[in-house]
């Protein structure tokens, strides 16, 4: 269970483990800081835009959203249970692009497909050798 839960990915070198390191701090923070962040605590106008979308319960869903781009990315920038992180906010990034942006055009989409993507990565190579999941996993 530790091992699914804290993934640290086998080494790929020490450029490529900072590559990872690099990647998942942009990642994680800009997600947190540049789009998490503002959805705290949810408006009415993204409360309503959830509503629209019909989830029950459109505050919960707001807050879960919310809480998945601040927090997720937080966890994904410490690499702290990176993967369940990942898992949240990859799914929030998979309605954004097909049910918030679903009748919009590919470049209004794109974004919210490539944090998709980064999170497909994150769920399946973990947090890397420099986060707080490959600390974990050591002892």
């Amino acid at each position: 269970m530790k091992s699914l839960l804290c993934r640290s990915s086998v080494s790929v070198g020490l450029f490529g483990d900072t590559g990872v390191l690099v990647f998942r701090l942009f990642i994680g923070l800009t997600m947190a800081f540049a789009h998490g962040l503002g959805k705290l605590p949810p408006n009415a106008q993204f409360v309503g835009g959830v509503s629209s979308m019909g989830f029950p319960m459109p505050e919960l869903f707001a807050w879960a959203a919310g809480l998945s781009e601040f927090l997720g990315g937080i966890f994904i920038a410490l690499g702290l249970l990176t993967a369940p992180a990942a898992f949240f906010l990859g799914f929030t990034m998979l309605v954004a692009a097909f049910g918030v942006h679903g009748a919009d055009p590919f470049q209004v989409k794109e974004m919210s497909l490539l944090y998709l993507a980064a999170c497909i990565f994150f769920m399946t190579y973990g947090g890397g050798r420099f986060s707080l999941d490959g600390i974990i996993n050591k002892k």
